[in-house]
């Protein structure tokens, strides 16, 4: 029996949050991980975890904002590991602030790093996987790529260029008759470490607006759409709401938003005073793959266990249909109805 050749994946932003998470189910696969992030410290701790759960790890401190620094790591990837299967974009930064109190170099950085991260990612694995003919690029989107929120418009501009950046890419690989696939997994809130360290001009410190699910569901989310040929995949019931809230009643979000959309972000406590800001530079230090909400998190989401399930819902509500039409007409030969 030929044994399974381990997947060679690479993941930007894997120094903490879903990026680390991702990685970790990936190692469960046995799979060799290229782990990309700024931060050398959690780097090294996360391709120590990488390890011990069966997967071959690969860090390397790059800044996803410099194009040529991701070609280069994309190729020592390939040295090293072999070709790469799947890459998935995760690396951000965000800016928590009205727009008015954001410097013009401030948004710019945000922008380059989420927004030309991913791009530059996706250019240097599509310039391998195309003389391939194969491979799956996974782009880690959000919510907030169909429906923005005050407060975070650096973050939110990003996320709605990246999906335009990835229709039309798509679009271009079909044209081409292309095997490579590009797919987009929209999020909902996480409790990751982006609220101990993404820059903030607010007076209380930032969080995720409620409910909030752990890092481990984004990453069976990315995990699963890595290995199934869907366009798009949300993850969480409120990231469907959201959408569909958007696309159907917009202006009823605005007001909405304009009423919970400041307080949501914000928790009870001031900003601490040695607090670390991530905008520029990465933090020293390892921060883990969880953030500071573990008490308040979802370690599981029904929605996407049916979304990843269909054939089964499906069956599920045919045999329910089923049951009740032939209970139904059993009451009705019985005089009951």
């Amino acid at each position: 029996m030929n044994k399974k050749k381990p997947e060679v994946v690479v993941i930007t932003g894997a120094s903490a949050g879903v990026g680390r998470a991702t990685a970790h189910r990936f190692a469960r696969d046995g799979a060799r991980i290229a782990l990309l992030a700024r931060g050398s410290d959690g780097l090294e701790v996360a391709a120590e975890e990488v390890r011990r759960l069966g997967g071959e790890a690969l860090p390397i401190p790059v800044d996803v904002s410099d194009a040529e620094a991701v070609e280069a790591a994309a190729g020592r990837v390939e040295e090293e590991l072999g070709p790469i299967d799947i890459w998935i974009n995760d690396a951000m930064a965000t800016i928590f602030a009205p727009v008015h109190s954001i410097s013009p170099a401030e948004f710019r950085r945000a922008t380059e790093v989420t927004y030309l991260g991913t791009v530059y990612g996706t250019m240097a694995a599509l310039r391998r996987m195309r003389e391939r003919g194969r491979g799956t690029i996974v782009q880690v989107g959000s919510a907030l790529a169909y429906r923005a929120i005050p407060l975070q418009a650096p973050y939110c501009g990003a996320k709605f260029a990246i999906r335009g950046f990835t229709d039309a890419l798509r679009v271009e690989l079909m044209h081409e008759k292309s095997d490579v696939h590009i797919t987009m997994v929209q999020l909902s809130a996480f409790n990751t470490p982006q609220f101990q360290w993404g820059r903030t001009k607010l007076p209380r410190r930032p969080q995720p607006v409620p409910p909030i699910f752990q890092p481990e569901v984004a990453a069976k989310g990315i995990h699963w759409a890595a290995h199934h040929r869907r366009r798009e995949l949300n993850v969480g019931f409120p990231a469907v709401k959201a959408i569909l809230g958007n696309k159907l009643f917009p202006r009823l979000g605005d007001r909405k938003l304009v009423k919970l959309g400041y307080a949501g972000q914000m928790g009870r406590q001031p900003l601490p005073q040695d607090r670390p800001d991530n905008l520029y530079e990465a933090v020293p230090d390892d921060y883990g793959t969880h953030g500071r909400f573990d008490a308040r998190s979802k370690a599981y989401s029904l929605q996407l266990w049916a979304t990843t399930h269909r054939g089964l819902v499906a069956a599920g509500a045919l045999a329910a249909g089923a049951l009740l039409w032939t209970g139904r007409r059993s009451m009705r030969r019985s005089g009951r109805v």
